[in-house]
């Protein structure tokens, strides 16, 4: 049988539309799977599991809220959440809290997704690379510079993660770790709420397993 956290995130969605299985349930099959395998991959820079649990269990208490109810993502360092510290991949400001959320991650809360943690970022999202290895060899690279989000996803820990893309940030990532990388048109996804390394090139995209 399938793990949950091997599905895609529109099997994920319509299983829990159904009520074959809670958000929760979802939500413990990744963090199992992170449990598991993060001590080789390292994909994330920050993750609470109580605090991931206590949204997938107030999603479970009540209707569907939108397109991603109960969905689990990985969020970049580089961009902002209001109860999780957004480092930008750097030790400098390591634990820093923004009290806010990210223009990406305030949709994606509305529309009923699971923060589950903050996915590493190369430092300043430029060209100091962060821990995270490649989940298919870890004498290999991840790409950067949304490392830790394409990780994440190519080894089960989370079925979708933000990232962001100045140069080459998703395509690459996505490319190395075997996954898929979606970069829109720029300007397409708000950027507001994330670190700017330039005006007229940063792109807010996605990883999925499909």
């Amino acid at each position: 049988m399938t793990n949950l956290n091997e599905l895609s995130g529109r099997e994920i969605v319509a299983m829990i539309a159904a009520g074959d299985v809670s958000a929760e349930d979802v939500t413990r099959s990744c963090l199992s799977r992170i449990e598991a395998r993060e001590n080789d991959v390292q994909a994330f820079q920050f993750i609470d599991p109580e605090l991931a649990l206590n949204q997938a269990r107030a999603l479970d208490l009540g209707p569907s809220t939108g397109v991603l109810h109960g969905l689990p993502l990985g969020v970049k360092d580089i961009i902002e959440t209001i109860d999780m510290p957004t480092g930008w991949g750097s030790e400098i400001y390591e634990g820093r809290m923004t009290e806010r959320d990210a223009a990406c991650v305030s949709l994606c809360r509305s529309a009923g997704a699971v923060m589950l943690g903050k996915t590493v970022s190369s430092e300043f999202a430029a060209y100091s690379p962060g821990k995270t290895r490649n989940p298919h060899d870890p004498e290999r690279t991840p790409g950067g510079s949304s490392s830790g989000s394409a990780a994440a996803v190519a080894s089960g820990m989370v079925p979708l993660a933000i990232g962001s893309q100045t140069a080459g940030s998703i395509i690459r990532p996505a490319s190395f770790c075997g996954t898929v990388g979606f970069k829109p048109t720029h300007g397409r996804i708000s950027r507001h709420g994330a670190l700017m390394l330039s005006r007229t090139l940063d792109t807010v995209g996605v990883f999925g397993r499909t």
